[in-house]
């Protein structure tokens, strides 16, 4: 129930990143500003799994480092650089579907490291798709938008 209580307030945190006020729909910044909750969230997830020596969650850990933190902020950085690429209406169903996805994808892998299999395993496919669909909207945007300056 911890994780999912984690998982929550990733959600809430990205709502909140993504409807305050900011400056003419930034997403490059509303990107790097979520990457960084994912990057604390693994590093202390990292330290609590080496304490306890509990690595039956290093695919957990794997995926908030990776497709939260790594991949959302050379999204963000991308969106920052090219600008034009960040303001369609792409990146910001792009980044409700990651956002929803991936902590829909780590709860699954939480409950298949307890065994749970049955819930487990339609989470990681929902979880899944949305950031697989999340991923083909960015390559999308990015072909149609990012062009040599």
């Amino acid at each position: 129930m911890q994780r999912i209580g984690i998982m929550s307030y990733i959600l809430l945190s990205n709502a909140y990143i993504f409807l305050k006020e900011e400056k003419e729909n930034d997403m490059g910044a509303r990107f790097i500003q979520v990457s960084v909750i994912y990057f604390l969230i693994g590093v202390v997830m990292g330290l609590a799994m080496g304490i306890a020596e509990a690595f039956r969650y290093t695919s957990a850990h794997a995926h908030i480092n990776l497709l939260g933190w790594a991949s959302l902020a050379i999204i963000g950085v991308i969106y920052t650089v090219y600008p034009d690429a960040g303001k369609t209406k792409l990146a910001g169903v792009q980044f409700w579907l990651h956002n929803i996805g991936l902590p829909l994808l780590v709860i699954s892998m939480f409950m298949f490291a307890h065994d749970n299999k049955g819930v487990g395993i339609p989470t990681a496919a929902i979880g899944g798709l949305l950031v697989i669909a999340s991923v083909v909207l960015f390559v999308i945007n990015v072909l149609r938008k990012v062009r040599q300056r």
